[in-house]
């Protein structure tokens, strides 16, 4: 009862900070999580730790949900090609990235211990970067990127994370079963929600003249498909994105003015509590666990996650630049070669919104979710090796992420005059 006193004035101070966030021009989600920390340091504060469950369960499926809803799909369906690059071979990519860092960095990592928390800080955080940058008007082709990888790098990032946690476990790590057990989640994910969609919207067109009906079960809908996801172990992530499309073309479609009104301010309010919730929750999250370790730990640790965070950023920069190259290259043929598939110049990524793009790859909740969750114990019933050195690890690199690249971002984005 009295965590549950405290989430309450902990969101009224949210809506406060937001609010005031705005009026200094400083992005919400940076002072919310200075707010988290300084508010996690005052004497006698109960700790509030982030539960890995509620977060899968209360905040990931509506805030999929409500991201996948509003956006573009042509220019998603456009731009696929850099987002399945970002969403996929990225996440993969820099579990390896960061697992090698962490491996000859940190005394005492194995292997298998290194590529969870590859794994933990794969997927980004893109809520965060649009959040900073909203109001600088950045352009829609690199919104509908951002949007689109954070709609699918959650799916390969537990994937990631579940084989790196078998193979600590004792599993052997073999790769075609790895990847045909990724391909089976995702197609799993996608028939799940996509026969739950077209089921829901039949039911929704029996009841269209009923406005509250019909608002609550898209509300409740969400987190329906996501539990039933996970539960014939397909991918819940994928299930929501699915599910989200399809309503959105339903509602597009046949739904009245007054009721697609009422539901968007309905999934604002909703988006804004959680998404405000979120960022306080991450910087609460420091004074709890600074308190598990020794000075000399927090010092060395801190260092690395530094570290760790210029990898992973030097290794999105990167891929994000050579794919502008590739694609850049393939339309000059297209130019030049009529018999070549066409290549619309309208996902043509500029220098600048490639810098965005790149500097967007920000750490935020999920990473911390799956940080947290870590077990307590092996099963040769030994105690998990380093858990608390890998959540401060974590929770280092989030607030570098999002306040240190925060605080940069909104002159990345400036336009050039």
């Amino acid at each position: 009862m009295e965590n549950y006193a405290i989430i309450l004035v902990l969101m009224g101070a949210m809506a406060i900070l937001s609010t005031m966030a705005e009026k200094i021009k400083i992005s919400s989600p940076i002072v919310l999580i200075v707010a988290g920390i300084a508010i996690g340091f005052i004497p006698g504060m109960p700790a509030i730790a982030i539960e890995s469950e509620v977060v899968f369960l209360l905040f990931l499926p509506p805030l999929l949900y409500d991201a996948a809803f509003k956006i573009h799909w042509k220019e998603f369906k456009d731009n696929i090609y850099i987002i399945s690059r970002l969403a996929f071979s990225l996440v993969f990519i820099t579990t390896l990235g960061i697992a090698a860092v962490a491996y000859y960095l940190i005394p005492g990592m194995s292997w298998p211990l290194a590529f969870v928390l590859g794994a933990i800080l794969a997927p980004t955080d893109a809520v965060a970067a649009l959040n900073i940058t909203k109001g600088m008007k950045l352009s829609s082709l690199t919104n509908t990127v951002l949007e689109g990888e954070s709609l699918l790098n959650d799916a390969s990032a537990l994937v990631a994370f579940k084989f790196a946690l078998a193979a600590l476990f004792g599993a052997s790590f073999v790769l075609w079963e790895a990847s045909l057990s990724f391909v089976t989640l995702l197609i799993g994910g996608f028939l799940v929600g996509f026969v739950f969609s077209k089921l829901l919207g039949f039911v929704l067109k029996l009841i269209r003249d009923n406005g509250t009906a019909v608002l609550s079960l898209v509300l409740l809908s969400p987190f329906v498909v996501y539990l039933l996801a996970e539960h014939i172990h397909a991918s819940g992530v994928i299930a929501v994105v699915t599910l989200a499309f399809g309503l959105s073309k339903l509602s597009a479609a046949r739904f009245p003015e007054r009721l697609k009104v009422q539901s968007e301010h309905i999934w604002d309010m909703i988006s804004f509590l959680l998404n405000g919730l979120i960022f306080i929750l991450i910087g609460l999250e420091l004074p709890i666990v600074v308190k598990k370790l020794t000075s000399e730990q927090l010092l060395t640790y801190g260092g690395i996650a530094a570290i760790i965070t210029v990898t992973a950023l030097l290794v999105r920069t990167l891929s994000v630049f050579l794919h502008r190259k590739r694609l850049h290259k393939a339309f000059q043929h297209a130019q030049n070669n009529k018999r070549a598939r066409a290549i619309p110049e309208s996902i043509l990524l500029s220098v600048q919104e490639s810098m965005i793009i790149s500097w967007s790859g920000m750490r935020g909740i999920i990473s911390l979710a799956l940080a947290i969750g870590l077990p307590h114990v092996l099963k040769n019933g030994q105690a998990f090796p380093m858990k608390d050195d890998i959540i401060y690890i974590t929770t280092v690199v989030v607030l570098l992420t999002i306040v240190g690249q925060g605080l940069l971002l909104p002159f990345i984005a400036r336009p050039k005059s």
